[in-house]
């Protein structure tokens, strides 16, 4: 009976406990970045991932896919391997792949590479506008690099935190908006350019927003008044968001931290945490 027992620990335990082995190595070194080789690891596909966006910036340059489009396409092939290998080591190294595939970061790396090949393999897609369609797809890449922003997780609670005071800050700016842009047009008319209440509240809305345009601009000198007691209005306005964020972030990033599942390979689990957030498996 004991000898039942423990061989059921031991297969609860290779079900359940962390990944030995090579496989356990390779996790480590892919979903951690508490070690040298994580470290290392996440640095070279940081570099990878933004030099493959840049290639395909300039290659939709004309002047440079004439001059450069062959080097660009090796360059372009050289990448879609490297995050192909990258793609195929992330499923080897989870207990479930299937988990990791499905799973937000597993679609993005999938998008970052499919490009590339269907532009081969998919019959009829020889016409340069299309294959122009299909390497824009590859910017998809540029959101690979929130796996490697641990901050980004923090950003979001801040941002979720303080939904409630952003909410009545853009209510007061809507409230402000439309309260001069209404003002505007009594004051400057059709005459000067605000034919309507909705063109003063776009000229509110620019004036505020510090953007200044000066499509539309005030002439008389109430109207200049006003319209640098709005210039002024606008500073403030930008001020009070970044406060409120910042707060929360502090708060934030008092409670986030980075534990690795080996089942589904999601980072966004509190260093304290037993259990993933994402599969419920056991870190």
């Amino acid at each position: 009976m004991s000898g039942m027992t423990g061989s059921s620990n031991g297969i609860q335990h290779e079900a359940h406990g962390p990944l030995g082995g090579w496989r356990g190595k390779l996790h480590r070194v892919i979903f951690e970045s508490d070690t040298r080789a994580g470290r290392l690891f996440d640095e070279v596909l940081l570099w990878s991932i933004v030099l493959s966006v840049l290639i395909v910036i300039l290659d939709s340059v004309e002047s440079w896919h004439i001059v450069y489009g062959t080097l660009f396409m090796q360059a372009e092939w050289f990448f879609t391997g490297l995050f192909t290998v990258e793609y195929t080591a992330r499923i080897v190294a989870v207990r479930r792949p299937a988990l990791y595939m499905k799973s937000i970061f597993g679609v993005i790396d999938l998008l970052a590479i499919l490009p590339t090949y269907l532009a081969v393999l998919v019959p009829g897609l020889q016409s340069t506008i299309v294959l122009r369609a299909f390497r824009l797809l590859r910017i998809f890449r540029i959101l690979k690099l929130a796996r490697y922003v641990s901050q980004g997780n923090v950003l979001v609670l801040a941002i979720i935190a303080s939904k409630e005071k952003i909410i009545i800050f853009l209510s007061f700016v809507l409230f402000t908006v439309v309260t001069m842009g209404s003002l505007m047009y009594f004051v400057e008319g059709p005459a000067n350019g605000f034919t309507d209440i909705p063109t003063g509240i776009y000229w509110a809305v620019v004036t505020l927003s510090t953007v200044g345009f000066g499509d539309i601009t005030p002439v008389t000198v109430l109207g200049r008044t006003i319209a640098s007691f709005v210039m002024i209005l606008g500073y403030g306005f930008i001020a009070v968001p970044t406060g409120i964020v910042t707060s929360e972030l502090v708060r934030a990033g008092q409670g986030v931290g980075q534990k690795a599942c080996d089942d589904c390979g999601n980072t966004n689990n509190d260093p304290d945490a037993v259990f993933c957030k994402r599969c419920g498996g056991t870190l």
